[in-house]
């Protein structure tokens, strides 16, 4: 019974039939009487008040009105029309015009009845007009309970069919009393009440007609936990039972390598973040299961060096390891850093990437066959099947979301057996999405930076204030030092950007002229080897200024770089921003990052902008980035279904996300099969939902 009515075809509700049931599908995907109940109203009015129509002022907000209906017109043209309604009360008279749905509302306004109006006034040709209101008959309008009246999204189409947010609110006071009792259950009666929420047919009823204010925010929450309490329980069952199937190589021994690199050759003191990551590591590669773990932290924070801790573990324990990079030049700047951090050790290491010689590739397979090279650095050229390791214990991939899921599992079958999976990223992910998504990871965060690191002060000018940062760079120059400067280069404008930096370029090379300076310049258009040239003059201090598009976001390490200039800030996003930002403070000298704009801002771009220039936090800017454009643009997954959230949102739920969390580890722990019968509700609902969501165990 309580599944059957639930599944009704959406054609069957007092006022849908055929036609209207056939828009409900194409417009909201409401296709039965289930996907009607949660449509919920997006904003709530206040309509136990009306006003007299002398009371109304041009600046007014909307307002609701009781009046009389005097007269009802279609005027224009047959592809134009427009209906006006004249309607008055004792103080006056307004119009009421309505350009989508005549035919229809033609034939319902009736003249001589009262109704209830509300919308916004505006003022045209000294009468006061409403461009279509919300309109009802004061009968209907006085049964209805409760002074918080629901407010749906619609679309113009509906509209045309009279399901306009009034018209939905009409199928959902029909809907409601039918289904009211056949709700099915979905939390435990203990869950429900340690978080002291509503029964579910009451969140249901408060949600779409609340009673008072108090009653609305109590169903809400309850309904926006439960889309976050089983998201993730479904990622949190998956990552357990991953967990039991896949063994995985056990590091028992930390041996002479790294106790050795760790108390004679540290180049400096391990912040309490990076002790903190290790011992995480440490645990999860002696426990006997398959680490899978994401190590997220700043720029500058230190992975590179806790990935170094990690390979000589695998080495110690008699297996390889490798790393793999998104680009060459990345590939490049790891593979020298493990060399300079390993060179007292004695330990073999290799470098493989596109650029590298036959003859070269053919040692570099021989030697990782027979076991005498000992970490293998490079970039997709890793993965290509001639590429195979004798034991691989370990693979690191850094800037992992560069890389598809398929390059990323051919790492995994390098063995018979999966190496354990080390995934990095300097791309700061909020709290709450790092929760939510990371379903087959373990998630660890350096969240401090090494000592003696400065921050970068940031400053925002205007183009107007251009001869002042030019003198800047001159300044910086003088110093010794070099200067990034940065332009946008967005697909839909290729063009247009590929213009601006051309005379960005000139306009430098004018003001900075040979000999006495030299500008490297880097963009999309170039080859790789021209671009890879202009890359390693820059990074061998042979050019002072690198005029270049976004390709030098990820991956370049210029300790002499002291300034950041970026051109057009307010195009770029935040997160974007801040990884520019990264790539100057790498020396011991004060840097700086001046973000350059026009006049005309967006509220968004201010609040980018002055974010920006606030604070160096990464985390604090992830967050501030997921404010503003949401968990599907920062993660990339608006088309993976995961998201469909109808209430919750992880930008501003945060508190909610941890509360979920805690509540599905506490189950868990408690009911590891959701068997018991208080449990029974849960697992029904999960298991309906998993049906929905079979990407689960994918998100990772």
């Amino acid at each position: 019974m309580i599944n059957s009515l639930l599944h009704t075809s959406i054609e069957y509700l007092k006022g849908v039939g055929p036609k209207r049931a056939d828009v409900l599908k194409s417009e909201l995907n409401i296709f039965r009487y289930r996907d009607l109940l949660n449509h919920f109203p997006f904003r709530y009015v206040d309509r136990t008040q009306t006003i007299l129509i002398k009371n109304i002022l041009e600046s007014t907000d909307n307002v609701q009105l009781l009046v009389k209906i005097i007269d009802v017109k279609e005027l224009g043209q047959p592809r134009k029309k427009r209906l006006v309604v004249t309607a008055s009360d004792e103080s006056g008279s307004i119009q009421l015009v309505w350009f989508r749905g005549v035919k229809w509302l033609k034939s319902a306004v009736k003249v001589g009845e009262y109704y209830v109006v509300f919308g916004k006034p505006t003022v045209y040709g000294n009468r006061i007009n409403f461009n279509h209101p919300e309109i009802e008959l004061e009968e209907k309008n006085k049964n209805k309970a409760g002074s918080l009246q629901p407010v749906y999204h619609s679309t113009e189409k509906l509209a045309a069919f009279g399901l306009h947010s009034k018209g939905l609110e009409n199928l959902m006071r029909n809907l409601l009393p039918q289904v009211m009792n056949v709700i099915p259950l979905t939390l435990s009666k203990r869950i429900e009440q340690k978080n002291n929420f509503p029964n579910v047919n009451s969140a249901y009823s408060n949600i779409h007609f609340p009673q008072d204010k108090i009653a609305l925010q109590k169903s809400i929450l309850r309904l926006k936990y439960e889309e976050l309490f089983f998201l993730q329980l479904g990622m949190t069952r998956q990552k357990i039972n991953t967990r039991k199937k896949s063994k995985g190589y056990i590091f028992n021994k930390v041996g002479n390598n790294f106790n050795d690199f760790f108390n004679n050759h540290l180049p400096f003191e391990l912040t309490n973040a990076q002790k903190r990551v290790v011992k995480e590591i440490r645990k999860d590669l002696g426990s006997g299961m398959h680490m899978n773990r994401l190590l997220q932290g700043d720029v500058g924070s230190g992975k590179t060096l806790v990935a170094v801790l990690t390979i000589l573990l695998a080495i110690d324990n008699g297996f390889q390891a490798c790393l793999m990079a998104p680009t060459e030049i990345l590939a490049n700047q790891h593979f020298k850093t493990i060399l300079n951090f390993l060179k007292p050790l004695g330990i073999k290491i290799s470098l493989l990437t596109g650029s590298v010689k036959k003859a070269d590739r053919k040692v570099i397979h021989e030697s990782l066959e027979n076991g005498s090279l000992n970490i293998l650095v490079g970039t997709h050229a890793l993965i290509e099947d001639k590429v195979k390791f004798k034991n691989l214990g370990i693979s690191i991939i850094d800037e992992q979301h560069r890389f598809g899921v398929a390059q990323r599992a051919k790492l995994w079958k390098k063995n018979n057996f999966p190496p354990h999976v080390l995934v990095m990223t300097a791309t700061p992910i909020p709290r709450t999405l790092a929760m939510t998504f990371y379903g087959d990871l373990e998630v660890s965060v350096i969240d401090e930076l090494p000592p003696g690191r400065k921050p970068i002060n940031t400053i925002h000018r205007f183009d107007s204030s251009r001869l002042k940062v030019f003198q800047f760079i001159e300044d910086e120059i003088k110093k010794g030092h070099q200067v990034y400067i940065v332009y946008p280069l967005i697909e839909e404008s290729e063009k247009l950007d590929y213009k601006d930096l051309m005379d960005g370029y000139e306009s430098i090379v004018r003001r900075f002229p040979l000999p006495h300076y030299k500008v490297s310049i880097v963009h999309g258009k170039m080859k790789p080897e021209a671009k890879d040239y202009e890359m390693s003059q820059f990074v061998k201090g042979q050019t002072q200024i690198m005029v270049a598009t976004t390709v030098i976001e990820v991956g370049v390490d210029v300790p002499n770089a002291s300034l950041m200039i970026i051109e057009s800030a307010e195009k770029f996003g935040l997160s974007q921003l801040h990884q520019l930002r990264g790539r100057v403070g790498r020396g011991a000298e004060k840097s700086y990052c001046i973000l350059m704009s026009g006049y005309k801002l967006s509220k968004e771009a201010k609040i980018r902008l002055e974010t920006m220039v606030r604070t160096n936090d990464g985390f604090e800017i992830s967050e501030q980035d997921l404010k503003i454009r949401g968990p599907g643009d920062v993660m990339g997954t608006q088309q993976s279904g995961v998201l469909d959230f109808k209430l919750a949102n992880l930008a501003r739920d945060g508190q909610l996300v941890q509360l979920a969390k805690i509540d599905v580890d506490e189950l868990l722990n408690m009911d590891p099969h959701l068997s018991s019968s208080d449990n029974q509700s849960i697992n029904t609902e999960l298991l309906r939902q998993i049906k929905l969501k079979p990407n689960w165990s994918n998100i990772s």
